[in-house]
């Protein structure tokens, strides 16, 4: 808090001063240094309004709790926060604000409602990998303090105000979302959910990954594609409708119009979750910038409209810029008005269907160049896949993505009338016809889609680029991001792990070979198969050279040896002589002798170990998935 009033007294110092002194250069250099500790100070209040206090110890018991949010449902069940935990029948206390449940799907919960249950109530689990998402870190700052599940006994105690807002939301969004999977069948239905509500629970993982290789799965996450279908059709509707009535000449048709898409694009958003929603709150930012300006007679597209969402979606979660969504939306944004920016050639002047037909295809294509290569970079960094034909892919289903997005407007807008049915079966068809683009681009990309593993640094490389390509006017904004393809290709690249050590199981993986197999443990287990989707290869159930008994194993390999201990009786003979001794019992401190200890201190505070083999040094690399565990989200027991 010290740091915090001396900066804060600090940057308030410089803007008076530059103020009194009338120095408008002076105010100008001031305020970039207030923001630039505004940005500083942003996560540390975030912590204080939303963070909590993290569960330490699974919790059994009788609990009372009020439901927040319904995040989503499938056959496993449904998903929900809650907060208000009042421990019931003797149970022990818990401290936390919130937490994330699985309750079954009957009855069917709502926002404001009360239910009690017998509650499982577990530490947030860490990062299943070094780098990889931090579910503690996000679950803080959401005020979330614990998973869990209702073991036995739930039952409503009451339920909410049915004119509360957040809860018609949710009952329009379950109330769609049931219509659709009235009329579709399962594998149609889970993709118009996710297009219409932003429901992805039902998703299978085939269908992601068909729709990853072809570069299309940003089609079932709600984003400025969808949100300008949406909006840009209704403007373009009411323009076109207010323009055929002579009688209506005299009125301002384009801000009318305006404002029915900007009412649009807010409704859309709600259906998509809100602003919880990145991808769509950004782009209903936009969009309300763009229909502003459209109101203003100002120019719509700018960078200054970018960073104006930017900054509204930072100021209100900052955690979002460690996500994802965040970094892939506003990448491919930026990328698309700077190239938009840039000086174009006159129009050729009137043209045939034929040629505006071709120059829509090749602005289709152009635009998902642009996109693909600015969020490349993003897109193997979180998630190790690339897709080569991806243009090619949103070439061919856009058509698609269109009639899914207008046959699913109409389909809401009868949904009073119980005329949705044919609506509903149209965009059905249209999402099959989408699935059929992303089977065919995806087998012909087979083989080239590749595995890229991307280091911290290339990831801040390509951030730098970004906001040098922001900045930047004309064609010198291109020279960080020419400079920044090097970088990444010659030092961007990380290295494969030889062994993973799960934390919270009993799995060890060890290089065999040229693939991983596990020396303890099982196959279909949750680190496992992490481990195996996160290097999309297989994790072989046994190594080839482990021995094992009753006391543990030995794993032998052409340069290294590898001590896994169950039996405090192993410790006399496997400490010795072992590169690695991997223990979940007490260990003795004289245990490992050269080597490297990994035991169950280790485990518990640092969670999943990633080692590799350094054979000029003669000894493992150790990366722990949790490096410092003095955060307030880090989950260890003192």
């Amino acid at each position: 808090m010290t740091v915090f009033a001396v900066g804060t007294i600090f940057v308030s110092a410089l803007v008076l001063q530059a103020m009194v002194r009338q120095s408008l250069d002076g105010l100008r250099l001031a305020i970039q240094l207030a923001g630039l500790w505004v940005g500083f100070c942003l996560l540390p209040l975030h912590a204080l309004a939303s963070g909590t206090v993290m569960l330490k110890f699974p919790t059994y018991g009788s609990y009372a709790v009020l439901i927040d949010e319904v995040l989503s449902a499938d056959e496993a069940g449904r998903r929900i926060v809650v907060s208000d935990i009042e421990p019931l029948e003797g149970a022990r206390p818990v401290p936390i604000r919130r937490a994330r449940l699985l309750v079954p799907l009957e009855p069917v919960l709502e926002p404001g409602d009360h239910i009690r249950a017998n509650l499982r109530l577990a530490p947030v689990p860490g990062p299943i990998l070094p780098g990889t998402h931090d579910g503690q870190f996000h679950a803080y700052f959401s005020g979330i303090g614990a998973f869990g599940g209702v073991t036995s006994g739930l039952e409503v105690i009451s339920r909410g105000d049915e004119n509360d807002f957040n809860r018609r939301v949710q009952a329009l969004r379950n109330h769609i979302g049931g219509r659709v999977d009235l009329a579709l069948d399962p594998a149609s239905a889970a993709i118009g959910k996710a297009m219409m509500v932003g429901d992805q629970s039902s998703i299978t993982d085939g269908i992601r990954d068909v729709m990853a290789a072809s570069g299309l799965a940003h089609v079932y996450s709600i984003s400025g594609l969808h949100l300008s279908i949406v909006a840009g059709g209704i403007f373009w509707l009411v323009r076109l409708a207010l323009a055929s009535m002579p009688s209506l000449v005299a009125w301002p048709s384009k801000k009318i119009a305006a404002v029915a898409g900007l009412l649009a694009a807010f409704g859309y958003l709600l259906l998509a979750g809100g602003p919880d929603n990145v991808p769509a709150f950004r782009s209903t930012l936009m969009l309300a910038l763009i229909f502003g300006a459209a109101l203003m007679g100002r120019r719509a597209l700018t960078m200054r409209n970018v960073a104006i969402a930017a900054l509204v979606i930072i100021l209100m979660e900052p955690t979002s810029v460690f996500r994802p969504s965040f970094q892939l939306s506003f990448a491919a944004v930026v990328a698309l008005i700077g190239v938009y920016e840039l000086p174009r050639r006159g129009g050729a002047g009137r043209s045939g269907s034929l040629e505006r037909f071709v120059r829509f295809v090749l602005a289709t294509a152009a635009t998902s160049f642009i996109a693909g290569l600015a969020t490349l970079l993003f897109s193997a960094y979180h998630f190790q896949q690339t897709a080569p034909l991806g243009v090619l892919g949103n070439v061919l289903a856009l058509p698609f993505v269109s009639f899914i997005m207008w046959f699913g407007v109409l389909a809401v807008v009868a949904m009073p009338f119980g005329l949705d049915g044919p609506f509903l079966k149209l965009m059905g068809w249209n999402i099959d016809r989408m699935v059929d683009v992303a089977e065919l681009v995806a087998g012909w990309s087979a083989g080239f889609t590749g595995n890229p593993l991307l280091t911290h640094a290339a990831l801040l490389v390509g951030l730098m680029a970004l906001a040098w390509f922001a900045f930047l006017d004309g064609r010198w904004r291109f020279l960080a991001p020419a400079v920044a393809v090097p970088i990444v290709l010659l030092f961007g690249f990380a290295q494969r792990p030889d062994v993973l050590i799960a934390d919270s199981t009993q799995a060890v993986a060890i290089r065999d070979g040229d693939h991983l197999a596990l020396a303890s443990g099982r196959t279909g287990s949750f680190a496992v198969d992490v481990w195996s989707r996160h290097y999309q290869a297989e994790i072989m159930q046994t190594h080839s050279g482990a021995t094992c008994d009753g006391l543990g194993c030995i794993v032998r390999t052409e340069d290294y040896r590898v001590a896994i201990v169950r039996n405090a009786a192993a410790f006399a003979e496997d400490c010795f002589g072992s590169d690695l001794v991997i223990s979940r019992i007490p260990t003795p401190a004289w245990c490992a002798g050269d080597g490297i200890l990994i035991g169950p201190w280790q485990l518990e505070r640092h969670g999943v170990h990633w080692l590799a083999w350094n054979e000029t040094a003669g000894r493992f690399d150790v990366r722990p998935a949790i490096e410092h565990i003095n955060r307030p989200w880090r989950v260890w027991r003192q």
